[in-house]
C-alpha cells in the first residue's frame, strides 16, 4: 500500500509555480510588519516623531484591537499626498538606495501605514500650517476610500486604527485572550518618553479619565525618568559614559544611566536608543569658530532598538553585585556612525546589526563594571560618616556644609538641625492627624501625573515674539524678592492651618503662606511665559467677545431681571484692544484670579460649627428626627468634603511643586502678608533654655 502511494506520487506532475493575487502578498506582509497592537502603536509615534511632534497622545481600546488612536502636533501631510499616503513604498523619507546610508529617520520602508490599511480600517485626520481647515481620508487595502473631506482640525496629525486583524480570525483570537498588549504599550511610551525628553507623551485607554502615561518636556533626562519611573528609579541611578574614537576597532560613543547596587527589581528593564550621526561629528572636535560647519554636517535618527548579547552581558555584571533575584535598570543612547549601522534588517526595525558590535559590547561591559566597582567602595566610606554626622540637605541653611572626608568630628548644633526639607519631605502635618480613608484612594492613584505635569518646561524660555509680553515678564522679573525667592526654591509644605493659609517649612523657620495670593500671582506669571504657546482654535469668524462677556456677567447676576448694574456690566464687557500691553496684561490676570486656589463655596464641613450648615433643619418643618436632631444631609456634605480635600491635595502636590520651579514672588508679598514668619528654632530653642 505504502509502496504503490509513494508510486502515485511520483507519477504525478509537479505543482505549477503561479503568481500570488497582490492582496494576498498585501496581507502577508502587513501580518510581519505589524505583528501586535504595540507593533502598530510604534510605527504611529515613530512618524509622529519624524513629523517634528512635541506632542504625542495615545488611545488604545481593549488592547488595541478595537482601537489605536495617535494624535500629534507635527507639520500634518500635505492634501495633494493624502490619496498615495497608505500605498506601499510610499515614503518622504527617502527616494534612492544610496540614501540609506545617510538616513535621518526612524521610518523609511513606507510600509507601516500601508500594512495597517490590509489588517484593519484606518482614518486620518490631519491639517499643515496656513491651513483654514484640515481634512479626513478613510483607507483600507491601501487605497483612499474618498475625497479629502474638509473638517475642523487642530495642528498635526490623528491617525485612527479600527478592528486591527479583523480579516485574520487566528491572530485575533490570539490576541483577545491574552491580557498584556496594553501594558505592551504603556512600556513603549515609557521608553519614549525618557529618551525624547522634549516631547510630551501621554497614553491612556479609551473612557479613562487618567492617564497611564504622562509626561511633558524636560530639562534633563534624570527628570525625565523620575517623571515615568518614578524616583524609586530616579533616586538609584548612576551617570555612565564610554567611548571609543579608533577607526580600526569601533567608532561609538555611549551616555546613560544605570542602577546602582542599592536598586532592586524583579525584572529586567533595558532601555536602549541607537542614534546614528556622521563621523565628522564623533571625531572633529568642535570649537566655537567651527560649531556651524560641525552641526551642518549631522544627521541622526534615535531608534528604540533591542540588544540580546548587550542586556546578556550587563545582567552577568549585576549578577555579581545585585541580591539573588534582583535585575536592573539601564538606558542608553549610543552614537554610531551610519557606516557601522544596517538598519534594513528587519521589517519591524526593532533589530539593527552594528559592526564590530562584540568590541563595543566589551567596552560598554567594562565600563559598568567600573562604576559599579566605584560605587559600592563610596558607598561603604558614606555609610560609615552618616551615623556620626547629620547634615541638613538644604544648601540654604546657611550653615557651613561639613566635609564628610574628615573624620567626623564636626557636627550640626542641634538648634540648627532641619526636621525635614524639600528634597526628602518628611513629617509633614498629615502624619499626626487622622485622615479618612475616603480622602486619600483618588489622590494616590494620580499623584504621579500630578508630579509629572508640574516638573514641565523648568526653564520656560518659550515665549511669544511680543515686545509688550516681554515686557510684562521683565517687570516681574525685576520686581522679584531674592529673600522671599530662596524661601520658595527650598520650602517644604507641612499642612493647611486654616482655610486660606498653609503652613511650610524652610530651613529652621515656620511660616504661613496665603494660597490665593499665590497660586494667583504664579498663574498670571506662568500665563505671561507661555503666551501665545497654548492650544489654539481658530474660528471662521472673530468671536463677538463684548457680547460673550455680558452674557456670561449677566449669568452669574443673582438678579437677571433687574437692570441696576447693565452700566457696570457694559464698562466691564469693554475690551481695550488698543492699549496691547494692558490688554494682555489684564487677560493674564484675569486667568491668574480664575485659576487661583480659592476656598470651595460652601464651608469646610472639618472647621468649627460649619456642620450646623449642612442640616436639613427638620424642626423647622414640624419633623422630628429619631435621634432628637435635625438629620445632616450627607450627600451634599460628602461632596463638600471631597472638594476641601482636593483643594489641599492640589495645594500640597500642585502649587507648592510648582512655585518651587517657576515662581518669581514679588516684593508687595513680604509687606501684605502673603508670607508670615510664625516660628523660629533658634528663638524656640532661647525661649526652652529660660524656662
Amino acid at each position: 500500500m505504502e509502496t504503490d502511494a509513494v508510486h502515485a506520487l511520483a507519477s504525478r506532475d509537479p505543482p505549477r509555480i503561479h503568481r500570488l493575487d497582490e492582496s494576498v502578498v498585501n496581507r502577508i506582509a502587513a501580518g510581519e510588519v505589524i505583528q501586535r497592537p504595540v507593533s502598530a502603536v510604534k510605527e504611529l509615534v515613530e512618524n509622529s516623531l519624524d513629523a517634528g511632534s512635541t506632542s504625542i497622545n495615545v488611545v488604545v481600546k481593549d488592547g488595541g484591537l478595537k482601537l489605536i488612536q495617535v494624535s500629534d502636533n507635527g507639520h500634518g501631510i500635505r492634501r495633494e499626498d493624502l490619496p498615495i499616503l497608505c500605498e506601499r513604498h510610499t515614503t518622504s523619507k527617502l527616494s534612492a538606495f544610496e540614501d540609506l546610508q545617510s538616513i535621518k529617520s526612524m521610518g523609511f520602508r513606507g510600509e507601516a501605514l500601508a500594512s495597517m490599511t490590509y489588517v484593519a480600517h484606518v482614518t486620518v485626520i490631519t491639517i499643515t500650517s496656513g491651513q483654514l481647515h484640515g481634512y479626513k481620508v478613510s483607507y483600507r487595502d491601501g487605497v483612499m476610500g474618498h475625497e479629502p473631506q474638509a473638517i475642523a482640525a487642530v495642528k498635526g496629525t490623528r491617525v485612527a486604527i479600527e478592528n486591527l486583524f479583523y480579516n485574520m480570525i487566528a491572530r485575533r483570537k490570539t490576541l483577545q485572550n491574552s491580557a498584556d498588549d496594553y501594558p505592551k504599550i504603556v512600556d513603549l511610551l515609557s521608553r519614549f518618553a525618557i529618551h525624547h525628553k522634549n516631547v510630551s507623551f501621554s497614553c491612556r485607554k479609551h473612557g479613562a479619565a487618567g492617564a497611564d502615561v504622562h509626561s511633558v518636556a524636560m530639562s534633563s533626562r534624570l527628570d525625565a525618568i523620575r517623571s515615568v519611573y518614578g524616583a524609586s528609579v530616579a533616586n538609584n541611578l548612576i551617570k555612565i559614559e564610554a567611548s571609543d574614537a579608533n577607526p580600526s576597532s569601533s567608532v561609538f560613543e555611549m551616555d546613560g544611566h544605570i542602577s546602582d547596587p542599592n536598586y532592586s527589581s524583579k525584572k529586567t528593564t533595558m532601555v536602549l536608543f541607537i542614534n546614528v550621526v556622521s563621523t565628522y561629528w564623533l571625531l572633529k572636535p568642535i570649537d566655537t569658530e567651527d560649531i556651524l560647519v560641525s552641526l551642518l554636517a549631522v544627521f541622526f535618527f534615535e531608534r528604540l532598538v533591542e540588544c540580546t548579547a548587550l542586556k546578556r552581558a550587563i545582567e552577568i555584571i549585576y549578577a555579581a553585585t545585585l541580591p539573588k533575584a534582583s535585575k536592573p535598570f539601564i538606558y542608553m543612547s549610543v552614537i554610531l556612525p551610519p557606516e557601522h549601522v544596517d538598519v534594513n534588517v528587519h521589517p519591524t526595525k526593532r533589530e539593527v546589526s552594528l559592526l564590530n558590535q562584540e568590541v563595543i559590547i566589551e567596552r560598554i561591559q567594562s565600563t559598568i563594571e567600573l562604576k559599579l566597582r566605584n560605587f559600592s567602595e563610596a558607598s561603604t566610606y558614606q555609610e560609615q560618616e552618616v551615623d556620626c554626622s547629620p547634615v541638613s540637605l538644604v544648601a540654604a541653611d546657611k550653615v557651613s556644609p561639613i566635609n564628610t572626608s574628615t573624620s567626623g568630628s564636626q557636627k550640626v548644633p542641634v538648634h540648627k538641625m532641619v526636621r525635614t526639607d524639600s528634597q526628602a519631605p518628611s513629617g509633614r502635618l498629615h502624619a499626626y492627624l487622622q485622615v479618612k480613608p475616603s480622602m486619600h484612594h483618588e489622590s494616590i492613584c494620580s499623584l504621579n501625573s500630578f508630579r509629572s505635569s508640574i516638573r514641565q518646561r523648568r526653564n520656560p524660555k518659550e515665549t511669544a515674539d511680543l515686545t509688550s509680553v516681554q515686557e510684562l515678564i521683565d517687570e516681574f522679573e525685576r520686581g522679584c524678592h531674592s529673600g522671599l525667592l530662596d524661601i520658595v526654591r527650598n520650602c517644604t509644605y507641612v499642612g493647611m492651618a486654616d482655610d486660606v493659609f498653609a503652613l511650610f517649612q524652610h530651613n529652621t523657620h515656620l511660616y504661613l503662606a496665603n494660597v490665593v495670593n499665590l497660586s494667583k500671582e504664579l498663574m498670571y506669571q506662568l500665563v505671561l511665559q507661555r503666551f501665545g504657546y497654548f492650544n489654539a482654535i481658530e474660528l471662521s469668524d472673530p468671536a463677538p467677545l463684548r457680547e460673550l462677556i455680558t452674557l456670561a456677567l449677566r449669568e452669574e447676576d443673582m438678579d437677571p431681571e433687574g437692570s441696576e448694574n447693565d452700566d457696570l456690566k457694559e464698562k466691564i464687557a469693554e475690551v481695550n484692544w488698543n492699549d496691547e500691553r494692558l490688554c494682555f496684561q489684564t487677560i493674564a490676570a484675569a486667568l491668574g484670579n480664575f485659576y487661583a486656589m480659592h476656598p470651595p463655596l460652601l464651608p469646610n464641613p472639618s472647621s468649627g460649627d460649619s456642620l450646623e450648615f449642612y442640616k436639613r433643619g427638620c424642626a423647622e418643618e414640624g419633623k422630628t428626627s429619631v435621634s432628637g436632631e435635625d438629620d445632616i444631609d450627607e450627600e451634599l456634605l460628602s461632596e463638600v468634603e471631597n472638594a476641601w480635600a482636593q483643594r489641599e491635595w492640589s495645594i500640597q502636590h500642585v502649587l507648592f511643586p510648582s512655585m518651587r520651579l517657576f515662581f518669581k514672588p514679588p516684593a508687595s508679598m513680604a509687606t501684605n502678608g502673603t508670607f508670615v514668619q510664625v516660628a523660629s528654632l533658634e528663638k524656640l530653642y532661647k525661649v526652652f533654655e529660660r524656662c
